[in-house]
């Protein structure tokens, strides 16, 4: 974990910021994460895997609040901080249906971030992209500076070259990335954006721009696997050794019509023979999911090579768990885990506090616990939907007016809700039967 003194106040009021509205932050969640230590070792030397142009995958399992979401982006900020590039796509039976690789490709550049660019990164990786190439060929030697003419021909033969592999099967892919950069040298820049578009796999991209470039139509489910790897080619070369791909909430499938869950089915079966086959240098791929979507009928069983692939025995002791099979376990929290989670979040929030003293005296960890037990009694007893919610509750309920209220005491002026509004569906389920309003019962 990265030392509390070592950390920015925005990046702090950040995570409170998310936390405070009920939200996974998306970055900082080094700073408050628990239970994750027994992961870090394997999953780095998958990430160094990735940067070392080989491949690596991981489906990873875990009830509703086991902290899937929470997992995949504290993962992200690793892989970053390894230099690679990061993409959490969330699957949606409408918006991003699996069984569609475009529509995955498309969000995937949409949500591509690096450690120092935030989505979407795409842009700003491929002209670093051909900036090292110019570079590379400027330190041969063998072409002036000045003769902009033998540079951009130097570059377009470069660039070819580099991407031979991809050309065979999608030369559509650096076609584009070609009049993308005579539209930048001639001072196009709405062909040049609308050619950025469709190498992210937009779709109602100009016709003018696309037959600049030479390309036709919109990307399909075919070529996206080729624009894949066409993008991990160019993030290698300018210096992003790997991506990390995660699909978040993959049991989504679970819900659609049969034949779309076949074929969904279907393309993550054929994603992971594609890097398996090598077709994917670079690539750690990832997805969430729960266990009814592995184990159970409507999900991963209903393709029996998927399961195969996906086969993990869990049937003994948690503790026990390697972290370096293919499904990993997410035990989710218990009292004790989410009492840790508060105090850590306690101790970022305090980093950014107008009162860092008074926040930590009235919460303190004997607080922390009690609003920990009373939250997840206003949810049935269910510790694993809790988190969210006792996070959110600590910050904007709790902390905020400790911070804010020189005479507010959390014992003696608040008592805890739990109140339809604010509660998801999962956690409207879990609090059915039990009192709206929930007071602390204090000693």
């Amino acid at each position: 974990m990265t030392h509390p003194h070592e950390v920015s106040a925005a990046r702090r009021r950040d995570v409170v910021d998310a936390l405070r509205r009920g939200t996974v932050p998306q970055a900082g969640l080094d700073l408050f994460a628990v239970g994750l230590d027994r992961f870090t070792a394997a999953l780095d030397d998958d990430l160094a895997t990735a940067a070392r142009g080989g491949a690596a995958f991981h489906a990873i399992r875990g009830e509703y609040g086991s902290g899937k979401t929470f997992f995949a982006r504290w993962l992200a900020e690793r892989a970053k901080r390894a230099g690679l590039a990061a993409s959490e796509v969330q699957i949606s039976e409408t918006e991003t249906p699996l069984h569609r690789l475009e529509t995955i490709y498309r969000r995937l550049t949409e949500r591509l971030t690096t450690a120092t660019h935030q989505p979407s990164a795409l842009r700003a990786v491929i002209d670093s992209w051909f900036y090292t190439l110019e570079e590379e060929l400027l330190a041969e030697g063998k072409i002036d500076e000045d003769d902009e003419e033998a540079l951009a021909q130097g570059v377009d033969e470069l660039m070819e070259l580099r991407l031979a592999d991809v050309a065979r099967t999608t030369p559509a892919f650096s076609a584009a990335l070609r009049g993308y950069r005579q539209a930048v040298s001639a001072g196009d820049g709405a062909t040049a954006e609308a050619l950025i578009a469709w190498l992210g796999g937009q779709k109602s991209v100009a016709a003018s721009a696309r037959r600049a470039a030479g390309v036709r139509g919109d990307l399909d489910h075919f070529a996206a696997l080729g624009f894949l790897q066409g993008l991990l080619t160019v993030l290698r070369d300018c210096g992003h050794p790997g991506l990390l791909l995660v699909l978040d909430e993959v049991e989504t499938l679970q819900r659609v019509r049969g034949d779309v869950r076949e074929k969904s089915l279907n393309a993550l079966r054929q994603l992971l023979d594609e890097i398996d086959a090598g077709r994917f240098p670079g690539l750690f791929l990832v997805i969430t999911g729960t266990p009814a979507f592995y184990d159970g009928q409507q999900g991963v069983q209903r393709l029996p090579p998927l399961a195969q692939r996906l086969a993990t025995d869990f049937t003994t002791d948690p503790r026990f768990d390697s972290p370096r099979a293919v499904q990993l376990r997410l035990p989710g929290f218990d009292l004790a885990g989410l009492g840790e989670l508060g105090r850590n979040v306690r101790e970022v929030y305090a980093g950014v506090a107008r009162h860092p003293e008074r926040v930590s005296e009235r919460a303190d960890d004997a607080y922390l616990a009690e609003l920990a037990t009373a939250v997840t009694g206003g949810l049935g007893g269910k510790v694993g939907v809790a988190p969210r919610i006792y996070l959110r509750k600590l910050v904007a309920d709790v902390l905020d007016r400790v911070d804010e209220h020189e005479d507010f005491d959390p014992r003696r002026h608040y008592a805890l809700t739990v109140a339809g509004p604010e509660l998801n569906e999962v956690e409207r389920n879990a609090a059915a039967g039990t009192a709206d309003d929930i007071e602390l019962e204090l000693p």
